[in-house]
């Protein structure tokens, strides 16, 4: 629909408020509006509630782009179909996200493959849309930058930005043995996390199995035992679901046959 039915002076104006994305919609807008004789106040909610959810948008993609989450791991592309048990009662609530505003955590647990990441980043996208601030990251990425921050004096920094966002996701946790310092670093994490904002994460192995991991076995069973006592357990099992992100041709096939 060419811009032409909107004036001059009203572009301006609204390049002025800067609105001027408002030009998208709004030339469709007043056709509709001329034509169904819709009330003033009716059209003004409609051209601003097309603005509003704009910017909704934009400001979840932004918040997910920084929070190292991947765009296309929602809950709308979840495979409800995928041979996987889990509970769906509990993710139903997990995604509610009323954990997060009682500052309860999430164990994601289960084999290779099963969907746990997916799921995690899932969690992750819909606590940016709801204005929830996020990070996620490999636990083996996270113990080495904290690792290095100790060696150039912004440990501190490193560790306040893991403790400072709402919901901080945690992938592959367990997987390696850690050292001393890595064992350090975890059982700080899941203590000052503990009650003061949420934790997912996702693991091949159950938090009874968490504790070999760890270095020190007291820090260990400290902060697994916070953790365990104020978490959620949701348990996957089944088929491997990475075979249904595989890329497809055109006509259905996937790419290897």
């Amino acid at each position: 629909m060419p811009q032409d039915v909107i004036s001059k002076d009203l572009v301006m104006t609204l390049k002025r408020l800067k609105l001027s994305k408002m030009l998208d919609t709004l030339p469709e807008r007043l056709v509709l509006a001329k034509q169904q004789k819709t009330p003033y106040q009716d059209f003004l909610l409609l051209a601003l509630g097309d603005e509003a959810s704009r910017r909704d948008s934009l400001s979840a993609t932004i918040r997910a782009r920084r929070a190292n989450l991947d765009p296309d791991a929602t809950f709308e592309r979840w495979d409800a179909t995928a041979k996987v048990t889990y509970d769906r009662t509990l993710l139903n609530e997990l995604a509610s996200l009323r954990f997060v505003d009682a500052h309860a955590h999430v164990a994601l647990v289960g084999p290779v493959g099963v969907g746990k990441t997916f799921l995690a980043h899932a969690l992750g996208n819909v606590a940016c849309r709801r204005r929830v601030s996020v990070l996620f990251l490999r636990a083996d990425r996270m113990l080495k930058s904290l690792k290095h921050a100790r060696l150039d004096n912004t440990y501190e920094v490193e560790l306040r930005r893991l403790l400072s966002v709402d919901l901080l996701i945690v992938d592959d946790f367990g997987l390696d043995a850690m050292d001393a310092i890595e064992s350090r670093d975890a059982y700080e994490i899941l203590t000052e996390r503990h009650r003061a904002g949420s934790i997912v994460i996702t693991s091949n192995r159950g938090p009874d199995e968490w504790l070999a991991t760890f270095a020190d076995p007291i820090r260990a069973q400290g902060a697994i035992d916070r953790f365990t006592s104020n978490a959620y357990d949701l348990v996957i099992d089944g088929e491997s679901y990475r075979k249904r992100l595989k890329p497809k041709l055109k006509d259905g096939r996937k790419g290897d046959e």
